[in-house]
């Protein structure tokens, strides 16, 4: 039992070794997303196949051809008799589109082709607002889990202390119980950053289809690019309006109605077929040849149906894209309102309270192991610290997020 339990740890350890950690900024975890994101590869293909349709539609129909042959000449006493005194039956027929309904297909397959472009860069844009998100998320939660290890580290010093001083009765069982219990507190909440570090890691990985940790590398001067330009919130709301591809795919949508309107018009109109005919024997001359033109007659069904439908699916689809339209206007405005009170929230507290943070942080270990505050008051500071530095974290992952989700709502990169 012994052995089978080293041999699994060896393998495991082995593994673990063999993913190696990658390190990655922002640009190159885009990069990486890009190139191997497995839903975007498979949506790539979809792309390709739509504009199959677009070449299937531009063919056009083949020729018929019909042999007709004698199977027995009871004159003769010959089967298949089809030589010179034989009989056989040549036609061939050619089916000829009227009122444009091929080149109406071709627009509409391309229509549908440019539509699946559409949904291709509106997958990439929900994609990577989750990436950078979860990038950030990474970043700030490594932060955070790098302050409370630390913490935990000088704490349980700090508790190792006072157990020797509690077995030599210099401090009470009260005192050393609540130390034990501020370090298991902070214990907790590590691991609850823990967690959610998995939870991220697990989908940015899955993002960016590997097995390996990914170690944001984030600068600081790299921050401050989230910033509002001086763009007016009516020209951010026009740039969504131009630019996000689920309106523009509602666009698409419209068009389409539109083109399927102007094809079921055209069915109503018959085709034409043509085509020629050659009879050895079985006609009034031997060796007949003729030239024949058939057509429907429009006398029962004249596509009324159709075309009733793509009429009204005109103005459905119309009606869906006014509401989409008004729909990402207040997006955008909702987006804009988030990302200002984040901003004035961060700037207010990384202006007045980040460097006081640390500073009391640097004093309070040694102020209550030299005895100047007590132990109430270094508990209290110590929660609050700790408190504090996840909240602020939590705010700059926050304030990037705002900042990503409005790129995301406008459909475009503005903090590049």
């Amino acid at each position: 039992m012994r052995l089978l339990f080293f041999v699994l740890t060896f393998f495991l350890f082995g593994v673990a070794s063999a993913q190696d950690t990658l390190r990655l900024s922002r640009r190159q975890a885009d990069s990486l997303f890009l190139s191997n994101n497995v839903l975007i590869l498979a949506e790539r293909f979809r792309v390709e196949a739509s504009r199959a349709q677009v070449l299937q539609a531009s063919l056009y129909d083949n020729p018929t051809l019909t042999v007709e042959l004698s199977t027995f000449n009871q004159q003769r006493k010959r089967v298949l008799d089809v030589g010179q005194q034989g009989q056989k039956i040549i036609a061939l027929q050619q089916l000829l589109y009227t009122a444009g309904k091929r080149n109406k297909r071709i627009a509409l397959a391309s229509e549908a082709a440019q539509l699946t472009e559409l949904e291709l860069l509106d997958l990439l844009r929900g994609l990577r607002y989750e990436l950078r998100s979860r990038f950030y998320g990474i970043h700030f939660a490594q932060r955070t889990l790098d302050r409370y290890n630390q913490q935990i580290t000088t704490l349980e010093t700090t508790v190792a202390g006072y157990e020797r001083q509690y077995e030599r009765n210099n401090v009470s069982l009260r005192e050393l119980f609540r130390l034990k219990a501020l370090l298991f507190q902070l214990g907790n909440d590590r691991t609850e950053i823990q967690i959610q570090l998995a939870e991220d890691q697990r989908a940015l990985k899955t993002l960016l289809s590997t097995e390996s940790p990914i170690v944001p590398q984030v600068l600081n001067e790299s921050l401050p690019r989230y910033r509002l330009l001086a763009i007016s919130d009516d020209s951010l709301r026009q740039v969504a309006l131009q630019n996000r591809p689920d309106l523009r795919a509602t666009q698409s949508l419209i068009r389409q109605a539109e083109l399927n309107y102007t094809l079921q018009r055209a069915m109503a109109k018959p085709d034409v077929r043509v085509g020629g005919t050659y009879d050895q024997q079985g006609s009034y001359i031997p060796n007949y040849v003729g030239v024949g033109v058939s057509v429907d007659l429009p006398v029962f069904n004249r596509n009324q149906g159709a075309i009733q439908a793509a009429r009204s699916q005109i103005s459905y689809q119309q009606e869906i894209q006014r509401q989409r339209a008004l729909q990402v206007a207040n997006e955008v405005t909702g987006a804009l309102v988030k990302v200002r009170a984040v901003e004035q929230q961060v700037q207010a507290i990384e202006n007045r309270f980040t460097e006081q943070f640390d500073l009391l942080n640097q004093g309070v270990v040694s102020s209550f192991q030299k005895g100047n505050i007590s132990l109430i008051e270094f508990v209290d500071l110590i929660e609050t610290y700790n408190e504090s530095v996840r909240e602020l974290n939590r705010l700059r992952a926050a304030r990037v997020s705002t900042y990503e989700e409005l790129n995301y709502l406008i459909g475009t990169d503005l903090f590049n």
